[in-house]
C-alpha cells in the first residue's frame, strides 16, 4: 500500500533526480558527460574539439548527413559510431547520450533543437538559434520548460575582447548610451548575385543523404559543389539568413549583454541593394529602436546595422571622422564618451575630454567548456537559450524588414506581431515540408 509519507519520499527523490544534470538521470552513470554531434566538419568539428577538451567531456556518437565528412570524427574517437540520421542516433543510442552539439544548416536547427530538448538533452546549438523569429520563440519556450542546460555557439561572448567592452559599458566609462551603430564587412557568401536556382549539373556525392539535408525545406535538386552543400547554403532563404544571419549574433552580442536589451525592438526599417525570392541582398542596412532603460540616455535607443562593405559615419560621436573604422565591429556612443568594438578586437575607447582611461582586460572564458560545466552543475550559464533566442529574434526580424524595403515595420513583442503590415506577419514562420514537421 501507497502510504501518504512513502508517496511523499518517492515524490521528493524524483524530484531531486530531475534537477540533477543528465548523467546523473540517465543510465549512464558515470563520472563523464556523454557528448554527441550532429555536424561532423567546419564549425561542427571545432565545436567537437572545443568540448572535448574538457576532462569530463567524453563523445559517444557522431552523425552527418554527408559520411564524407565525418573523417576526423572517426579517427578522434574511433570506438563511436556514426550515424547518416540524428533521428536514428538518437532512436538506438539514446540512453547512451547526455547532451548534444548541433552544428548544422540554419534551417534544421529549431526541429532537431526541439526534439533534443524533449528528449531531455543538453544542447549547444550553432547561431542564429532558428531560421525563422517563430521558431526562436518555440525554443525559448521548450528550454525554459525542459530545464536542461543551453547554449548559443556565438563563442566571442566569452571572450576576453567581448567582456571587457560589456564591462566599460556597465562601469559607466561612457556615461548612458545614446546611440548604437553596428556593420559587418561580408557582401553574403558567394550567392546572392543569384537571380535564379541554378540548373542542376551534378548529382549529389554517394555520401550526401540529400533528402536529409533539405530536411524541412522544400526539396531541389542538388545543384554542383557548393552552391549550397556544404558551404553555400547562408545565402539561400530556404536554408540561411544572409550576412545579417551570420554575422548578427555575434556583432550585437556584446551590444545586447552590456545594455540589457532582452525584448524586441519597437519599430525597424531596412534598405538594401537588391534581392529576389531566392537569395539575400549582398549589402542591407537596417535601422531598429529598441526600449531604453538604465543604461541608456532616452526612453528609445537607435541600434543600426550595415553589412556588405557599409560603414556607418562617426558624426556624433567623440570618434574623430579621419579614424578609420574597422572591417567590423560596433560603435557605442554615449554621454561622456564613445567606443569601437572591433569584430574580433579590444575595445577603443574615444573620450569628451581626450584622454580614455586604461581598459581593465576582463579574461577570457571556455565558451564551449562552460556549457560542459553547466551541463555537469546543473548551473546554466550565460548565452542560453533564453538569451540567445532574445538575441536571434532581433536579427530575424531585421531580414523581415529587408524583405519590406524602407517601410516602417512596428512590432509588438508580447503580441509576437508587426502592428501596421499584416503581409509582414507571414514570414515571422514557414511551411515545413511534409514529414519534417516541428514537433509539437
Amino acid at each position: 500500500m501507497l502510504t501518504r509519507r512513502r508517496f511523499l519520499k518517492q515524490s521528493a527523490l524524483a524530484s531531486a533526480v530531475l534537477a540533477a544534470p543528465a548523467i546523473v538521470r540517465g543510465q549512464n552513470l558515470n563520472s563523464k558527460l556523454q557528448l554527441a554531434a550532429i555536424g561532423c566538419d567546419g564549425k561542427g568539428w571545432s565545436d567537437i574539439q572545443e568540448t572535448a577538451g574538457h576532462p569530463q567531456a567524453k563523445y559517444v556518437s557522431f552523425c552527418d548527413v554527408d559520411l564524407a565528412r565525418t573523417a576526423r570524427v572517426h579517427e578522434f574517437e574511433k570506438e563511436a559510431p556514426i550515424f547518416q540520421n540524428y533521428q536514428e542516433m538518437l532512436e538506438k543510442q539514446n540512453d547512451k547520450i547526455d547532451a548534444l552539439t548541433v552544428s548544422t544548416p540554419d534551417h534544421m536547427h529549431a526541429k532537431m533543437t526541439l526534439e533534443l530538448l524533449a528528449l531531455k538533452k543538453h544542447v549547444y546549438c550553432q547561431k542564429p538559434l532558428t531560421h525563422t523569429v517563430a521558431e526562436a520563440r518555440k525554443v525559448r519556450e521548450a528550454a525554459r520548460q525542459s530545464g536542461m542546460i543551453t547554449r548559443l555557439g556565438n563563442q566571442i561572448h566569452s571572450h576576453t575582447f567581448y567582456r571587457s567592452a560589456v564591462k566599460v559599458v556597465q562601469d559607466g566609462v561612457l556615461g548612458k548610451i545614446k546611440e548604437v551603430r553596428s556593420w559587418c564587412n561580408a557582401t553574403g557568401h558567394g550567392k546572392s548575385g543569384y537571380l535564379d536556382r541554378p540548373v542542376p549539373s551534378q548529382s549529389p556525392p554517394s555520401t550526401i543523404d540529400w533528402d536529409k539535408w533539405i530536411g524541412v525545406a522544400p526539396l531541389r535538386p542538388y545543384g554542383a559543389q557548393d552552391v549550397y552543400h556544404p558551404f553555400g547554403w547562408r545565402d539561400w532563404q530556404d536554408f540561411g539568413n544572409g550576412a545579417l544571419g551570420d554575422f548578427g549574433c555575434h556583432i550585437f552580442d556584446p551590444v545586447f549583454t552590456a545594455l540589457g536589451i532582452t525584448g524586441g525592438p519597437i519599430s525597424l526599417t531596412a534598405d538594401h541593394s537588391g534581392m529576389n525570392h531566392e537569395v539575400w541582398p549582398s549589402q542591407t542596412s537596417v535601422k531598429y529602436l529598441f526600449h531604453g532603460n538604465d543604461q541608456t540616455q532616452n526612453q528609445t535607443l537607435p541600434v543600426s546595422w550595415d553589412d556588405g562593405g557599409r560603414l556607418p559615419a562617426v558624426g556624433g560621436s567623440h570618434v574623430p571622422e579621419t579614424r578609420a573604422l574597422p572591417r567590423s565591429g560596433s560603435l557605442l556612443i554615449g554621454e561622456t564618451g564613445s567606443m569601437i568594438l572591433p569584430h574580433v578586437g579590444m575595445p577603443i575607447l574615444f573620450m569628451v575630454n581626450g584622454k580614455p582611461p586604461e581598459i581593465e582586460a576582463v579574461p577570457s572564458l571556455n565558451h564551449y567548456q562552460g556549457w560542459v560545466d553547466g551541463c555537469l552543475s546543473g548551473q546554466q550559464p550565460s548565452d542560453g537559450f533564453e538569451y540567445g533566442g532574445a538575441l536571434t529574434e532581433a536579427v530575424l526580424l531585421g531580414n523581415i524588414a529587408v524583405r519590406h524595403k524602407r517601410e516602417e515595420l512596428k512590432w509588438d513583442d508580447a503580441a509576437f506581431k508587426f502592428t501596421n503590415l499584416e503581409l509582414a506577419n507571414k514570414w515571422l514562420t514557414k511551411e515545413y515540408r511534409k514529414g519534417w514537421e516541428l514537433p509539437r
